[in-house]
């Protein structure tokens, strides 16, 4: 039998074989991790919902089916956790809100129901930001979630408390959403993996109910894991519809990368731009054709996204919070949502002429409404036909897979994603798009990489240096984007670049 201790550093694949083979009980497995997120969650605060008892029942059943010799699915009696809006039985989905907190589910997400049909014992559910909607794990129903490599800085969001305790080592792999880069922020912000589906794919209920009608982005279910592995043994459990092809079978040889530094918006920090290099690297070193791309008029796509998502006053948001307190990050959100298009045009003239103008931008995509959806929508369509045309037309020959930051910086101190919803363009570009995005662990930032020079001015220039300064030994991750329905390929990807680097020094482990 393994030690209690060793359980927790498998990946889930791992133990789902020894718990197969009789190496390990499930019950054993289930109380090595209740015992490390008890040991680490006094400190992060990632799980807020816990099910201890019914997973040590349900462990015990897992055991003696095993026993038994009935059939057992990929993931028979691997624990997990799960963000807390997912509708789990007996338990609620608040996303943040204190007037949700007595809404109990009556029943699982569809989701959520296909992990435990493979046979997970889910643990509990983990934290996120009010609504979903911005970079930090924090509210007023379950407070702060800290990130294990330092707990000054935010874990991410809006899965940002799976992130947490999946790096921390209390939960092999988990479920999360993303509508915006709710995954892959929180995972390159804690060192851990995650994949986001071609947006058809995975399609998630749970948020997307609260979308304005008609709305082309959507928010998708998706794995986090601390092994890309994980991420495909999850997606075939997740994915029922339309499988996905095996990722064994993809030679990485064959693949024609493009990889960019910088969106044009937001400059990336010099560990973030190491990363990218570095991963081209190894891809380039296992045979892959490696050639600088980059993305046609992200302004564009990000201006035409936030618009989206704004749309009506910010009425996705305004839904899910009702008659609950914002917190300060959407507070300010919503006052500039609710300003007619004229004001808005005003303040962001001023900005401009006060010198703040990566916010002046920001604000200037807010006061669309419903009757701008069609031309919205038109917007978007173009610039998707674009962006396959930039694909096809590379130079060399057109590309299966894109290589990039995740984000033009490591993790944040709490409470400075106020300003800097410009380095999260990375990963909202492949949202507004529909491409299937995951996110796999590089380096940590070296000491010589804590400042830089940059051209931001004001308050948003002014927030990206204090994330730089003293930001050494924190994880750094890089994001790879494929073609809709191509995630085998970004994970292959993806995997490679694990594979090559996780045994190297820097490379972000257990961090506590």
């Amino acid at each position: 039998m393994a030690a209690p201790t060793a359980l927790t550093e498998l990946s889930a694949a791992h133990l789902a074989r020894r718990i197969a083979q009789g190496d390990v009980s499930a019950a054993t497995a289930v109380e090595a991790h209740i015992a490390r997120i008890e040991q680490v969650n006094p400190a992060i605060n990632a799980v807020v919902v816990k099910r201890y008892n019914e997973a040590r029942r349900e462990a015990q059943a897992a055991d003696a089916m095993r026993a038994r010799g009935e059939p057992i699915g990929p993931l028979h009696g691997v624990p997990i956790t799960i963000k807390e809006c997912f509708d789990l039985a007996g338990t609620p989905a608040t996303l943040g809100t204190p007037s949700r907190k007595n809404d109990i589910a009556a029943a699982d997400d569809s989701y959520v129901q296909a992990m435990r049909s493979a046979g997970a014992i889910i643990l509990g559910k983990t934290n996120l930001p009010q609504a979903c909607i911005y970079n930090e794990s924090d509210n007023a129903v379950y407070g702060r979630t800290r990130n294990p490599w330092n707990l000054e800085r935010t874990c991410g969001g809006s899965s940002g408390g799976q992130a947490a305790i999946i790096a921390a080592g209390g939960s092999p792999v988990g479920l999360g959403s993303d509508v915006a880069g709710s995954l892959r922020l929180p995972a390159h912000f804690c060192g851990v993996a995650s994949l986001k589906p071609t947006a058809e794919r995975t399609y998630d209920h749970s948020y997307s109910r609260f979308l304005p009608p008609g709305l082309p982005i959507v928010s998708v279910a998706g794995p986090m894991a601390r092994d890309v592995v994980d991420l495909a043994l999850m997606m075939q459990v997740l994915d029922r519809g339309r499988p996905m092809p095996d990722v064994s079978t993809v030679d990485v040889a064959t693949l024609r990368v493009g990889y960019f530094t910088d969106d044009g918006i937001f400059a990336p920090s010099p560990s973030v731009l190491r990363a990218v290099h570095e991963a081209v690297a190894v891809l380039r070193g296992r045979g892959a054709s490696c050639t600088p791309w980059q993305p046609p008029d992200v302004r564009r796509a990000l201006d035409c996204f936030v618009r989206l998502l704004t749309l009506n006053q910010a009425a996705a948001v305004r839904n899910i919070i009702g008659r609950d307190q914002p917190v300060p990050q959407i507070a300010a959100l919503l006052f500039v949502a609710q300003r007619s298009r004229r004001t808005i045009g005003a303040v962001h003239g001023l900005l401009k002429n006060l010198g703040q103008q990566a916010l002046a931008e920001q604000i200037g995509n807010f006061g669309y409404t419903s009757a701008d959806l069609p031309e919205l929508i038109q917007d978007r369509q173009d610039y998707v036909h674009m962006l396959q045309t930039s694909l096809d037309q590379a130079e060399g020959g057109p590309l299966d897979v894109i290589v990039c930051p995740p984000c033009a910086l490591p993790a944040y101190p709490h409470g400075e994603s106020t300003y800097l919803a410009g380095g999260g363009a990375y990963t909202s570009l492949w949202n507004f798009t529909g491409y299937p995005a995951g996110v796999v662990p590089v380096t940590r930032v070296r000491p010589d990489e804590t400042t830089t020079q940059r051209t931001l001015s004001g308050v948003v220039g002014a927030a990206a240096r204090k994330v730089d300064k003293n930001s050494a030994g924190l994880p750094v991750g890089v994001q790879v984007v494929a073609r809709p329905w191509q995630e085998h390929l970004a994970l292959a990807a993806m995997q490679a670049i694990q594979d090559a680097l996780r045994s190297r020094e820097g490379y972000p482990a257990t961090p506590i």
